[in-house]
């Protein structure tokens, strides 16, 4: 269980560690190359363009939609029970 508290501690690190980041980016604050470099070294994977994306907004509007739900299927009725033994 220790390695596993171990590897959970590394992500939330990370993760702080990115939004940190990530937001001197989007503020403008700090050497851009520099922020983009750190970024880079905690997620490889990572491209400004997810930067860019779409924020919450959206998200937002779609649950101010009313969802049309599908017609729920009636349960059967309960099997009889067998006569018990005497």
């Amino acid at each position: 269980m220790v390695e596993r508290r171990i590897e959970l501690d590394r992500r939330y690190h990370r993760k702080k560690k990115m939004a940190k980041l990530k937001a001197q980016l989007l503020a403008g604050t700090g050497e851009k190359d520099k922020l983009l470099y750190k970024i880079k070294r905690l997620s490889p994977f990572w491209t400004e363009a997810s930067l860019k994306a779409p924020t919450a907004a959206p998200a937002a509007a779609k649950a101010a939609e009313p969802k049309a739900e599908a017609p729920k299927k009636p349960k059967a009725p309960p099997k009889p029970k067998a006569p018990a033994k005497a």
